[in-house]
């Protein structure tokens, strides 16, 4: 036993007496030293002694739309690690084109007794879609949290970013590098998100003195993805734009394919603003200009509404607006006529504060 202690202490980076005291779970250590402990008998191969053993509270459903694009992955990460010091054990439902239905995980999950559901990018965020399945199920009464989409008429939390206020950021940045001409590529248009990226994409555009006419030929609704992002950009591209906003980093992307196909530099010829700020976008060619959304806030702030509603402390009926992060790399740069004139000069990241706001 001893030889274990001090296999342990030196593991942990601390004395046999406090190993001691941990697995006894005796009083008088420190929550980050007792973790350390608990972390060096699992690397060790140890069983943890049955009294430090953490019961599992229950399931709780995760339903995502897809994991081909990496900010849901990275939602799934975080919700994840905010639900185990819960004791809460997530149950992962993907949904795939032609595979099952989130309606069919819904009823998996109920069979499995889950003690709530967080839905991200759902059907709660299409308006077209029957929005009666949530009052189903709020009627059970099951706890639910909605991330990203809003649906009156639900009652749930909602946690969003938010969407007018990352187009209107987008079209700022690329306005202040002399862009004038500037494409918007989102969605289709019955989700939540897209309604609200281009409301604040036209509204900074008007500020720039662009005609209605003028932005709706500037504005390209497409699918989701990087397929979709090519298409709408090489449409715009004939229309003369050289800067993009685009409504995710994959459909940027599929816009920066496009230029390249035409033989032109991004950013040289065209500046490109994606959406999200996943993994990986820091490294792509070039390094993805963004607009981020604070995924980790964001997740944490769903997970404590849902388990507040699961312990019967019911957390407040509506959206939670997130605000979204500029993130400047290499896809941006100051536009051709406004570099010709002595224009501004390429824009430096600001200091990024991350805030909410109910």
């Amino acid at each position: 036993m001893r030889a274990r202690l001090s296999d342990i202490a030196q593991q942990a980076e601390v004395s046999e007496a406090t190993v001691s005291r941990v697995l006894n779970d005796r009083p008088g250590v420190a929550p980050e030293t007792r973790q350390a402990v608990l972390t060096a008998l699992d690397v060790l191969g140890y069983e943890r002694p049955a009294r430090l053993r953490k019961r599992s509270a229950g399931l709780v459903g995760l339903v995502v739309p897809e994991l081909d694009n990496p900010i849901f992955p990275a939602f799934a990460q975080i919700i994840e690690s905010a639900l185990a010091p819960t004791g809460y054990t997530p149950v992962l439902c993907t949904q795939t084109p032609g595979g099952v239905r989130e309606d069919e995980y819904v009823e998996m999950l109920l069979d499995r007794q889950v003690s709530g559901i967080i839905f991200v990018s759902g059907l709660h965020a299409d308006t077209a879609a029957d929005h009666d399945r949530y009052r189903a199920l709020t009627a059970r009464p099951l706890p639910v949290v909605m991330i990203n989409g809003y649906a009156s008429g639900i009652p749930a939390p909602f946690v969003s970013c938010d969407d007018r206020e990352a187009a209107d950021l987008a079209v700022a940045h690329l306005a202040a590098l002399g862009h004038r001409r500037i494409g918007l590529i989102t969605g289709p248009d019955r989700f939540v998100p897209v309604q609200r990226k281009v409301t604040g994409y036209k509204a900074a555009m008007k500020r720039l003195g662009v005609s209605d006419d003028e932005l709706a030929e500037l504005t390209e609704l497409s699918l989701f993805g990087v397929e979709g992002g090519e298409a709408a950009a090489a449409r715009l591209l004939d229309r003369g734009v050289t800067g993009i906003v685009c409504g995710s980093d994959l459909m940027a992307l599929g816009a920066i394919r496009a230029a390249r196909q035409r033989g032109l530099s991004v950013p040289d010829d065209l500046s490109v603003v994606g959406y999200d700020d996943s993994p990986l976008m820091a490294f792509t060619d070039p390094p993805l200009t963004t607009m981020r959304q604070p995924v980790a806030a964001m997740a944490v702030a769903a997970v404590r509404a849902l388990v507040d509603e699961i312990n019967g402390h019911a957390a407040p009926h509506s959206e939670y607006l997130f605000r979204p992060e500029l993130v400047v790399r290499g896809s941006t740069a100051v536009a051709r006529a406004a570099a010709a004139d002595g224009g501004p000069k390429r824009q430096r990241p600001a200091p990024s504060a991350l805030a909410v706001s109910a």
